[in-house]
């Protein structure tokens, strides 16, 4: 029998995505965001989280898909990245799937610009294709402004 891995699935712009259930610390609903002044385009701005403050990454603008509809708010996958938290701003939540980890396949070749960075693969699914998020990769913001915060 093969092992099997346990992803958390969303969708992003009509596409279905999963992170290893693992470096999931909870999903939620939305939360109100205070915006982040100079911070990239893809930090959507700071959660409040129990008494945590947690970043929160706009998926669609990091995987350069189209900006979510107005009036549509996201979603909430947070994940552990080291000691910290970062969330994950997605369309929808699916559910929690079980897929045989020698099903996994290269990332589509159809997968263009920066998700094809943040892609790790994808499994074939009945009637779906399962990308697999590289949540490392894909909390990786990188300075926009040129100004510093002096200690």
């Amino acid at each position: 029998m093969s092992e099997v891995t346990q992803y958390c699935t969303f969708m992003l712009d009509g596409h279905y995505f999963g992170v290893d259930v693992q470096q999931v610390q909870e999903v939620i609903r939305y939360q109100e965001l205070t915006r982040v002044p100079l911070a990239s385009p893809v930090v959507s701005g700071l959660i409040n989280l129990r008494g945590r403050i947690v970043t929160a990454i706009d998926l669609r603008r990091r995987l350069g898909l189209s900006d979510r509809p107005a009036g549509k708010l996201p979603m909430n996958v947070v994940v552990r990245t080291g000691d910290d938290a970062v969330s994950l701003l997605v369309d929808e939540i699916g559910d929690v799937i079980e897929v045989p980890a020698d099903k996994f396949e290269k990332p589509p070749e159809t997968l263009r610009g920066v998700a094809r960075t943040l892609v790790e693969g994808a499994f074939k699914l009945e009637g779906r294709l399962l990308l697999v998020l590289n949540t490392r990769e894909a909390v990786e913001v990188h300075e926009t402004s040129p100004l510093k915060q002096s200690a």
